[in-house]
């Protein structure tokens, strides 16, 4: 686990001077070691670096960058290979050496033997590029899920060449000619609609993320970069001739080989458990593989709230025999601590329950802990905790089954937080798109252009004022829910949250893995008939609760109420009510952001005059962000 970092320039001294700089600005993503190079090519010079967190083979022959035994390739990596050893035993029949027990080191000796087609190969979480000396090429990669992050540039300040990438945004930064200006699609993608990291772009004009699943080429003799290719997506298709017990037997046998592979350690670890199904399997599976494992969990407390689950960690904590560690958190701790939270983050992100997670990981770091263990992931290829109803709906109305849609619709609206009314509403949408949809969100009360936005601005700068609304690329009659969860797994969902849980876990220099997302386990369950995620009596993760029987404690699997990481924003945020007014207030002189609208409704909310709502949140993220990374430095 590392923070890599890189590039081409026209000047040796350009790649010499950034390359350390940018090292310094993300030094929490690897304390123990860090390393960096210049490879003059023709006319350009490439830079490669990366700070190091050791996690598998701690000693000096894990430095990076690495190189291959024949000099042609260099490489620096970010992530884990967990079935890097059965990789090495079939690279070693090839005739390759290896000199070290690093993953690193399998890794440059796949792609120097398979080339990209490596890829569907590797078990893990990575982001990384390689150097062909030969070919005078530079390739980066990241995973299929976006696990580890990478950041990009390439054509730097309106010039026709140049590239740059990084870990973390404020590392990438310290490579780049001149600070980028604001993304303002972005930002009001954001500010209005509560959308980030669903598209390639960030908040930073011409700065991109590379695409879960992409892979991208540089010809370092001409500065060309060729654009993104995908080289995995997710398959729906389904599998003829499923039966539900032997799917189960599967789904088992995978998600337990999964933790065995992630396991894999050469520093302790733990597990982040908020008392749900998904977090309370890892733990509990954890046990299962490994009987005589010291496991420490890390949980949020939010005490004397309607969203604690203190009962539901304690329960799994005690089935287990965990250490367990707790945090509670005041409104004063948020305050305290935003600044630095919105830095690690680097973007403005959603929700208060993120501080939620930084504090486990905080904790975590302070008990000695290098490497945690979540359930991130399988909501978004197990339906969730709300199942998908209206893709569900339309699942069953588009193949004929009628009877059977109205059933379900019937069950699903038994659980707590559904309704009958909220399930047809969530039907309509799913068959409604374009004009109509529009239509419909407008109708449900929702403004494209709030009070507090200024609309001409927008549209002189040609910024798309409506939803960003994504659909599935696959539209397969009778799968739409699988349909769902792929677009969630790879473009709308799945990659915030694990941004979140990237820059959290590495702002303390911890490394967190997330055991559901493997090919294997994915491929899996997308392949099974609609009706084993989400089943007729609207029991969503049904496959996976009947999976866990034996292994997490029935009354865990059979929860109704899910929560999470939630936190109780409404009581934090207006207990540091005079803390954000004075942070609403500062002058950002932004064209479309009207700040004394902003004033104004804030003071509504926190005088109990309109109703709370995340968009407070959203408000007091993005200023804050903005304050810290676009205005000049405070004297």
């Amino acid at each position: 686990m590392c923070g890599i970092a890189g590039g081409w320039w026209h000047q040796y001294l350009e790649a010499s001077n950034a390359l350390p700089n940018a090292l310094h600005a993300m030094r929490h993503r690897g304390p123990n070691d860090k390393g960096h190079e210049l490879y003059p090519m023709d006319s350009a010079t490439v830079g490669l670096a990366q700070a190091r967190l050791s996690i598998i083979d701690l000693s000096a022959a894990g430095h990076q960058p690495m190189h291959s035994p024949d000099g042609r390739w260099a490489i620096v990596f970010n992530g884990e290979i967990y079935n890097y050893r059965e990789l090495r035993a079939e690279l070693e029949a090839y005739g390759y050496p290896f000199t070290s027990d690093s993953d690193t080191e399998v890794l440059l000796a796949a792609w120097a033997h398979w080339g990209s087609a490596c890829l569907p190969r590797l078990t893990g979480m990575f982001a990384f590029a390689v150097l062909d000396k030969t070919q005078a090429t530079l390739t980066c990669v990241r995973d299929a899920f976006g696990i580890k992050p990478f950041f990009y540039s390439a054509g730097h300040a309106g010039q026709s060449k140049g590239f740059a990438f990084a870990s973390e945004l404020p590392a990438l930064l310290q490579l780049l000619p001149a600070k980028p200006q604001l993304n303002w699609q972005r930002a009001y993608d954001y500010l209005v609609h509560g959308d980030y990291d669903s598209t390639p772009d960030t908040f930073y004009a011409n700065v991109h993320h590379l695409s879960p699943g992409h892979w991208l080429q540089m010809n370092i003799a001409t500065g060309q970069v060729n654009a993104p290719q995908r080289w995995w997506q997710p398959d729906i298709t389904e599998r003829p001739g499923w039966r539900f017990d032997d799917a189960v037997e599967q789904v088992r046998e995978q998600f337990l080989h999964n933790i065995r592979l992630h396991l894999r350690s050469d520093v302790p670890l733990g597990a982040a458990l908020s008392g749900g199904i998904d977090s309370s399997a890892v733990v509990c599976a954890m046990r299962h593989v490994e009987p005589d494992l010291p496991i420490h969990t890390f949980s949020f407390i939010a005490e004397g709230s309607d969203v604690n689950e203190e009962h539901w960690v304690d329960r799994v904590n005690q089935h287990v025999g965990a250490i367990p560690h707790k945090v509670h958190v005041t409104p004063q701790e948020l305050a305290r601590n935003l600044d630095d939270m919105i830095r690690a983050q680097g973007e403005p992100f959603g929700s208060t329950s993120i501080y939620a997670q930084y504090r486990v990981f905080q904790l975590a770091k302070e008990q000695g802990i290098t490497v945690t263990l979540d359930g991130q992931g399988a909501d978004e290829m197990l339906a969730g905790y709300n199942g998908y109803p209206g893709q569900r709906l339309r699942s069953l109305l588009e193949t004929g089954q009628w009877r059977k849609a109205w059933q379900f619709l019937n069950q699903w609206a038994q659980w707590p937080g559904r309704s009958l009314a909220y399930g047809a509403k969530a039907g309509i949408a799913a068959f409604t798109s374009g004009k109509l949809y529009q239509v419909l969100r407008k109708i449900n009360g929702n403004k494209n252009i709030p009070d507090w936005m200024r609309e001409q601005p927008l549209r002189e700068a040609g910024v798309n004022l409506q939803v960003p609304l994504q659909r599935p690329v696959s539209q397969s009659r009778g799968r739409r829910v699988t349909a769902e969860l792929a677009l969630s797994l790879s473009r709308r969902g799945l990659p915030s949250l694990l941004r979140h849980g990237d820059r959290n876990s590495m702002r303390f220099s911890v490394e967190s893995r997330v055991p559901f997302l493997t090919l294997d386990m994915v491929e899996l369950l997308l392949s099974m008939p609609e009706e084993f995620l989400i089943s007729s009596q609207g029991e969503t993760k049904s496959i996976f609760r009947a999976a866990m029987r034996g292994i997490v404690p029935d009354d865990v699997l059979d929860r109704r109420d899910k929560i999470g990481f939630a936190t109780p924003e409404q009581d934090w945020l207006l207990g540091m009510a005079p803390t954000i007014r004075e942070w609403l207030q500062e002058d950002f002189q932004l064209p479309f952001f009207d700040q004394s609208k902003v004033l104004q409704e804030f003071d509504l909310i926190i005088s109990d005059k309109k109703p709370f709502s995340w968009q407070v949140w959203r408000w007091v993220n993005f200023c804050r962000w903005y304050s810290l990374f676009m205005l000049p430095p405070k004297n």
